[in-house]
């Protein structure tokens, strides 16, 4: 800190136990998220085991938060460009 503050100088009494009170449930959301990371990692590991393919699965997660209106958009669009490079069918885009 710089010259002539100290904590008790920066903190009142209050916010020092509002800041404890903030950083201890930042600990504890942190903590948890660690637990949910493993469990999410399990469960796709089981997923894995019965043939299915996490890299597919997180993909469609993925799409499931998309709103549906922007979705179809965004799947029109790669449509589109994907034609323009000769990768795609004409199957769902029009000729313009």
């Amino acid at each position: 800190m710089s010259k002539g503050h100290n904590s008790n100088d920066f903190f009142d009494g209050k916010s020092a136990e509002h800041l404890k009170q903030f950083i201890e449930r930042l600990e504890r959301l942190d903590s948890e998220r660690g637990n949910i990371n493993v469990d999410i990692r399990e469960v796709f590991a089981e997923a894995k085991g019965s043939g299915f393919d996490a890299k597919t699965m997180r993909a469609i997660l993925k799409l499931r938060k998309i709103d549906a209106n922007e979705l179809s958009e965004q799947e029109y669009l790669l449509e589109v460009y994907k034609r323009a490079l000769g990768m795609a069918s004409n199957s769902g885009v029009d000729n313009e």
